[in-house]
This record gives structure tokens, sequence and C-alpha cells, in this order.
């Protein structure tokens, strides 16, 4: 006797909104990170762009987190598909 298939699972409503605000996060993480990064050349007082110039280390880990967020939500899009 052969045995039965393994149940299919759908992504379920709760799933697919942590993706959606995964997404969000991404692109919001990544604006955030450009523009931090950005804005040195468009500030016009010196002292406050050297001030922001200092933070670009924390621009380029917004915008290298940002890319992860919305790299992981297009592998969880691309694995449920090929569930289907």
């Amino acid at each position: 006797m052969p045995l039965p298939n393994a149940p299919t699972r759908q992504p379920s409503k709760a799933s697919k909104k942590t993706n959606n605000e995964l997404l969000i996060k991404g692109i919001l993480c990544a604006l955030i990170g450009l523009g931090v990064l950005i804005s040195p050349y468009f500030i016009s007082s010196p002292g406050m762009q050297g001030i922001v110039a200092k933070s670009a280390l924390v621009g380029w880990f917004a915008l290298v987190l940002g890319c992860a967020f919305i790299g992981l939500y297009a592998w969880r899009r691309m694995a449920g598909r090929a569930k289907s």
C-alpha cells in the first residue's frame, strides 16, 4: 500500500502580512540609508555637513540592512511560488 501524499500548506494571511511588512521595512531602511549617504552633498552649512558626513557608517548599515530585507522578501516569495 503506497503512502499518502504529504499535505500541502497554503500560506496563511499572517505570513503574507509578515512578508509585506518585511518589504516595507526593507524599502524604508534602504531609503533612510540613501538619505544619510546623499544628504551631505545637499547641505549648505559646513558644520552640519561634517556632522552628517561622519554618520556615513550608519547610512551604509541602513542601506545594507534594507537590501537584506528586500532580498529576504524576494527569496521567500520565490520559494512560495516554487511550492505552488
